[in-house]
């Protein structure tokens, strides 16, 4: 396939583009920065600056889309709940109008959300079915968002699979690296009351089902890449401090975290208990199924 990639240099970009180009496929990579690019997969995978510098005749079988900036990077002001919104919808609208204007569509665009879609809620057991009442809710206001102007490219009969993705563990980045040192140190800490659940998924797992979606014509609508055993922060907090062999006795308060966050406190100490329905109803094994072997893998020397 010629692929056309948005997001490619980031954290999930940087292992599924190598995978997909393994495989045979010709890369695109969308990036404002070209010799972040040229740096990181040398000259294997060709870059563009922007989508309005595509032709009308130009092609790609598939479109995937993980452009955003990055959602910790600082606090949730005005200002930059306004950059995260349109580093993300922008960028998919882009996408939407080219594959309007092309005259041979795609076959399939895989754009990414996350697990925020379903808000804070509780223990409450939540498949890609699950009711979601529109919430006073930064995370899900800005998934809502993302989904619907992705979700417009059905109008031009492309299969659509949107890809609410949850915390993903992987070497050399992610959400998992500046936890490492902290508890190296000692210094693991639950946060809140520990109870809120994190589903969670291995690398490996994320790129094989981007490579199963790509392929499987058959396949479209809302995917949770989330492994099919969520966990708790507690458990978390205890299986990661057990794979680096130290205590994890501390407790980061909420209203700390909240006084120290602001409103993006709420990523970490919301719950959503959420499990890949529609993969697993599509025979997917996932590789990864429990935390334990997750983080001993990506933790291993």
């Amino acid at each position: 396939m010629k692929i056309l990639i948005t997001g490619g240099t980031g954290f999930i970009g940087q292992s599924l583009c190598p995978a997909l180009h393994s495989a045979g496929h010709s890369i695109t990579i969308l990036s404002r920065y070209p010799n972040k690019v040229s740096s990181i997969f040398d000259d294997q995978i060709q870059q563009l600056n922007s989508v309005k510098h595509l032709a009308d005749d130009a092609h790609f079988d598939a479109i995937i889309n993980f452009a955003g900036a990055p959602i910790f990077a600082s606090r949730w002001t005005d200002k930059r709940k306004q950059i995260l919104l349109e580093s993300r919808v922008d960028i998919t609208c882009q996408l939407v109008e080219f594959i309007e204007r092309t005259a041979t569509k795609p076959a399939v665009f895989l754009s990414g959300s996350a697990i925020g879609f379903y808000g804070d809620q509780g223990d409450t057991l939540l498949d890609e079915s699950a009711s979601v009442l529109e919430q006073d809710n930064f995370g899900h206001q800005l998934c809502v968002a993302w989904e619907q102007t992705a979700n417009k490219a059905k109008e031009q009969g492309v299969r659509v699979c949107i890809l609410r993705t949850g915390l993903v563990i992987g070497k050399h980045g992610g959400f998992l690296q500046p936890m490492i040192l902290p508890f190296k140190l000692g210094l693991g800490a639950k946060l809140g009351s520990g109870t809120q659940w994190m589903p969670w998924i291995h690398m490996d797992d994320y790129v094989a089902i981007c490579q199963t979606l790509l392929n499987k014509d058959e396949l479209e609508g809302v995917f949770n890449l989330t492994a099919p055993n969520p966990t708790t922060n507690n458990d978390f907090t205890r299986v990661l401090a057990k794979q680096l062999k130290r205590p994890a006795f501390l407790t980061t308060p909420a209203w700390a975290l909240n006084l120290l966050l602001g409103e993006m406190s709420q990523l970490l100490l919301g719950s959503q208990r959420v499990i890949p329905k529609h993969l697993l109803d599509t025979g997917y094994q996932f590789k990864y199924t429990e935390l334990e072997a997750a983080l001993e893998n990506v933790l291993q020397k």
